[in-house]
């Protein structure tokens, strides 16, 4: 078992994790860290508890954003997989409608990018 201190919101604390887990402890520490000190910095907190209310809240949403682009995208792929079936088993359609079913599938993926450049 490893073991790790972490520095949140300048308390320390003492953490285990599985063994090899430890850089990915830090890291994710640092994260929260820097989220706390953004509230912090906007005044936003009343004090240490809601501070950390606020935090969790924060990143909560954002896993909820992540989790709803990548059912986005996963729903544009399965739709774009089925018009590429529906594509190889009609003779007669062409290069160009291809070309459009791809850049449909482009655009979705900015779109989710997009989403997520805007949470970072």
């Amino acid at each position: 078992m490893g073991e790790v201190t972490i520095t949140i919101n300048g308390h320390s604390y003492g953490i285990y994790c599985d063994d090899g887990q430890e850089q990915r402890v830090m890291d994710l520490s640092h994260h929260v860290d820097r989220k706390m000190r953004d509230i912090s910095r906007a005044g936003a907190a009343n004090n240490d508890s809601h501070l950390l209310v606020l935090t969790a809240i924060m990143l909560a949403d954002e896993a909820f954003d992540l989790r709803d682009n990548l059912v986005t995208l996963g729903e544009g792929i399965s739709e774009t997989a089925s018009d590429l079936g529906r594509q190889d088993s009609g003779a007669g359609k062409s290069d160009a409608e291809l070309a459009r079913t791809i850049e449909r599938l482009a655009s979705r993926i900015d779109l989710v990018a997009g989403r997520i450049a805007q949470k970072a």
